[in-house]
């Protein structure tokens, strides 16, 4: 899932040390022998060459120039910087969607993926090998002698998720059904030289739909990964999504989670006419987007935000409801949060002097045994 092409970039140039001063210390520093591979400005030491897999580890300290480098782990915006988003916010609410498209884009989702990806082939797409250091689950099922696994991808895209899975596989007995709401993405997995069907079977399928996905049973899933997927849905059609993804998942089945956090600069530099609800966006290319928030998703996937009188629809008009809405007469089981954090990282244009802050949410969410199970109606 993409960010808006068509969006201005967010200034949020700040006074800091000039880039001269930057470089001379980072020349002292480089003589130190104890000094960590993040940190250090050596071309051997590059992260992206020794191992792009590590991650998440330069921190951002009082005394450091933010400027020395492109990009800084864990960095929590400061009080102006939250200030200034919160105007932009306000600014974009002020001049919300027309609600003749609003209706378009929410009575015909689909139309708008296919268009998407008959724009962006698979060449448009990084394939995501940070996905096994995230989710050590995959590894354990792509293991040799794992024994018979299947695992779900839901939002499979051009496949630039399963495909990566796929090649670093050593088990023989591993399937992947990868879906997608597109029938032109599914049409782009099916056609890659990659695509071996003895492994991996690709169709085209709704999760907020009441169906499952073709060919699969309930209770036939080890695990389910939704990378930047949930966020495409309407608020009207989580409960649906996550009763078919409980449905489908083994007890004890887990599914791997990412997606667009609160506050990211996706959400932030959104123009005027992109607002549609609380959160809730669409891009410049027509599809949609929503920002989540940590206890939100964690009141989505615990049930909580389903019991009755939780769900608040204030900001739900009643054309998109009835449009939106699916079957709300299946009880939804909860599932048990095993974890749910915030990866922020501030990306630095040191050239601009430009600090432009990105926010994501990842969670595991374990489907329990259901003679535990509380059921929510």
């Amino acid at each position: 899932m993409m960010t808006d092409p068509d969006a201005s970039t967010l200034d949020l140039t700040q006074t800091a040390t000039p880039l001269s001063s930057a470089k001379d210390s980072s020349l002292a520093d480089t003589t130190s022998e104890n000094i960590p591979p993040y940190r250090s400005h050596d071309p051997s030491q590059n992260l992206k060459r020794s191992d792009p897999f590590q991650f998440g580890s330069r921190y951002l300290l009082p005394e450091d120039n933010p400027f020395e480098f492109n990009a800084w782990d864990h960095v929590e915006p400061s009080s102006e910087d939250l200030a200034r988003f919160e105007s932009q916010i306000i600014a974009q609410k002020a001049a919300p969607v027309s609600d003749f498209d609003r209706h378009r884009f929410n009575t015909e989702p689909e139309k708008w993926w296919n268009r998407f990806y008959s724009n962006n082939t698979s060449n448009f797409f990084k394939d995501r090998k940070w996905l096994q250091q995230e989710f050590p689950i995959l590894k354990e099922v792509t293991s040799k002698g794992a024994g018979t696994k299947t695992l779900l991808e839901i939002g499979a895209g051009a496949g630039n998720t399963c495909f990566p899975i796929l090649r670093g596989n050593k088990n023989k007995d591993l399937n992947i059904y990868a879906c997608d709401f597109s029938q032109k993405a599914v049409d782009l997995i099916r056609k890659s030289e990659a695509y071996d069907r003895k492994h991996i079977r690709a169709d085209v399928w709704d999760v907020a739909s009441p169906d499952l996905p073709p060919g699969l049973e309930e209770s036939s899933i080890d695990v389910v990964l939704m990378v930047f997927i949930f966020s495409a849905l309407h608020p009207t059609q989580w409960k649906q999504a996550v009763y078919n993804i409980w449905r489908v998942l083994k007890p004890h089945g887990e599914v791997c989670f990412r997606d667009y956090g609160r506050g990211d600069l996706a959400q932030v530099r959104m123009k005027k006419g992109r607002w549609m609800e609380e959160n809730f966006y669409i891009r410049g290319d027509g599809t949609r987007v929503y920002f989540f928030g940590q206890e939100e998703l964690k009141d989505i996937w615990s049930g909580e935000l389903f019991r009755s009188g939780n769900t608040d629809k204030s900001n739900v008009d009643q054309e998109t409801e009835s449009f939106c809405a699916t079957d709300t007469s299946n009880p939804l089981p909860v599932f048990d949060v095993a974890s749910l954090g915030v990866d922020r990282r501030l990306l630095i244009n040191r050239h601009k002097q430009l600090k432009m802050y990105r926010c994501w949410m990842q969670g595991r969410f374990r489907k329990p045994d259901p003679k535990g199970t509380e059921w929510l109606y």
